[in-house]
């Protein structure tokens, strides 16, 4: 009777597991990697079954799959195999992280491993960046500057496995000053008769590698402007919107050519135009009242630095007062000198006297110093006439009263 009982044990268990792998072999067509119940227990199964195949092998897109088996070895999808699962770099587990093969032949659990990505960059003022593999983990993202900036802060950022972005965002900053550039300095000779010179040249353009709308500023004279003799210094200065200033200068030398200075005559002085010894200036030669030029009436400044010509001299004027006829006395004065001839009734007139000294101090309007003066005082039979101290003969006086 018990050797009976037990057989009918062993039978039913058999049975058992005969129902079981049918089961089993109904449900391979579907999912075997569905999600089981997140309130499912794990357990291992005391069954030892004679097929160690019980659930399909685990496998895990871009992940690990690490499992152990109650029978040891190879078993992997043997009934009670526990499995952990874990995701490569980059990327993220989403579902359990440990499953286990139930006697239903299905896993516990599932999980997908999903790729991590950090957020997209903006783009940066004046610049720009370039990524390995765009904006997953372990990219990296390098900053470039436009021409004409340069990067201030991290120059490279890299998506970390949190999907986080290490450093910080840069940016780009303008500190190249603008190109400037001056015309060269330059010398001008002034032109005959003046102490001046007119000198223009180009305008400076300013360029920059970030601004294009530069405004020039001028420190001097501008272009086309008379500029007086002597070193002038002409300064050009740009700014670009972030203050990044440039200057450039030159200078213009205006030279006016001079000649030694002339001296006086003996006798005599000198009238010059312009500047009196500057290139083209022209110096006329005047004698003294008693006294006449010899030599050039002239001289004029010449470009190498001489005058030309020779002095001039101014001698003692040999009047002749014996002559007899008015018209003998004035032939000595023809282009040699002026001549003002003073008449008047009575020496002790007071108009006369007045205007004999204004005559003195040239206050008359008149240069005397190259003006003979002729006097004819009184009236017949008592009239003088006189230059300076020389008397005039009376035929003389009355051929000058007759004129």
């Amino acid at each position: 009777m018990n050797k009976f009982i037990i057989i009918f044990v062993e039978l039913c268990m058999i049975y058992q597991a005969l129902g079981d792998l049918t089961e089993g072999s109904a449900s391979s067509d579907h999912d075997t990697n569905e999600v089981g119940h997140e309130d499912e227990i794990y357990y291992t199964p005391q069954l030892d079954y004679k097929h160690p195949q019980w659930c399909h092998v685990l496998k895990l897109s871009n992940g690990q799959v690490s499992c152990s088996s109650p029978r040891g070895g190879h078993h992997r999808g043997s009934l009670g195999t526990r499995c952990s699962l874990s995701c490569d770099r980059g990327y993220k587990r989403l579902g359990r992280s440990s499953v286990q093969c139930m006697p239903n032949r299905r896993w516990s659990g599932s999980a997908v491993c999903r790729r991590i990505r950090c957020h997209v960059l903006p783009l940066i003022d004046h610049g720009m960046y370039s990524c390995t593999r765009g904006f997953v983990v372990d990219s990296r993202c390098d900053y470039n500057c436009y021409e004409g900036y340069q990067i201030e802060g991290d120059h490279y950022r890299m998506c970390q496995e949190e999907g986080t972005w290490s450093a910080t965002e840069p940016t780009c900053a303008d500190h190249d000053p603008p190109k400037l550039k001056c015309p060269l300095s330059r010398v001008k000779v002034a032109e005959p008769g003046k102490v001046t010179a007119m000198v223009s040249w180009e305008r400076p353009v300013a360029t920059d590698t970030a601004d294009r709308a530069l405004q020039v500023l001028r420190n001097g004279p501008e272009s086309g402007s008379d500029f007086p003799e002597g070193i002038h210094v002409i300064r050009y200065t740009v700014s670009d919107q972030a203050h990044n200033t440039a200057t450039c200068k030159f200078t213009v030398h205006v030279e006016v050519r001079r000649c030694p200075k002339l001296k006086p005559p003996m006798h005599g002085y000198l009238m010059c135009s312009s500047d009196g010894n500057n290139y083209g200036a022209v110096c006329e030669y005047h004698c003294d009242p008693g006294f006449e030029r010899t030599g050039f009436a002239t001289r004029i400044c010449q470009l190498n630095r001489n005058w030309s010509d020779e002095a001039a001299q101014c001698i003692f004027m040999d009047i002749k007062t014996d002559v007899r006829s008015a018209g003998a006395l004035l032939d000595q004065f023809y282009e040699k000198r002026r001549l003002l001839v003073v008449s008047t009734p009575d020496i002790t007139d007071q108009k006369y006297r007045h205007q004999n000294i204004m005559l003195q101090k040239a206050e008359c309007g008149l240069d005397l110093r190259h003006v003979t003066v002729i006097e004819i005082l009184g009236t017949p039979p008592r009239a003088i006439g006189r230059i300076k101290r020389q008397q005039l003969e009376p035929e003389v006086i009355e051929g000058l009263r007759a004129m």
